[in-house]
């Protein structure tokens, strides 16, 4: 199933649903990080995905991750919490979703990188390289918070 995103786009379809979803920042022993590049946009982004009725927030990054890389996790600090009404994702299925969406931290404790079919492509990608990639403003503005290294997480 496709998707479009949208962001601040008086053109964007109305959403239909709210999905709580939770994110991680997965970072190598070099401080490299953790992407995939989605089947459903073909653009680089965290793994991470939608909350079930029976997650924590931090257990849906937990299970999301292994799930789209193969690698268990550990959380380790909260990035940030992203719930712009501005950001709209359209689904080919007719869903538009609204998410809100908390990111984390997080340190690889065993598993075995594995590409699984939400992605065509997983890399750990040196900070430096990331303006290269074709990714979602939302997710840049993820990796930026991240990197800026706050004191506190980012709450909008």
């Amino acid at each position: 199933m496709a998707r479009t995103e949208y962001y601040d786009d008086p053109d964007a379809p109305k959403p239909n649903s709210l999905v709580v979803a939770a994110s991680a920042v997965v970072t190598d022993d070099a401080g490299n990080i953790l992407l995939q590049r989605r089947r459903d946009n073909d653009l680089w982004a965290l793994p991470g995905g939608g909350m079930e009725m029976t997650d924590s927030l931090p257990g849906t990054a937990v299970r999301e991750v292994k799930e789209e890389t193969g690698l268990d996790i550990e959380i380790t600090g909260l990035v940030g919490t992203y719930t712009d009404p501005r950001h709209v994702i359209a689904y080919t299925d007719g869903e538009v979703r609204r998410q809100f969406n908390i990111c984390f931290n997080a340190r690889i404790t065993g598993g075995e990188l594995t590409i699984s079919d939400e992605s065509t492509e997983l890399r750990f990608i040196p900070p430096a390289d990331l303006a290269t990639l074709p990714m979602h403003h939302t997710q840049r503005l993820r990796l930026q918070h991240y990197l800026e290294h706050r004191n506190s997480p980012h709450l909008g």
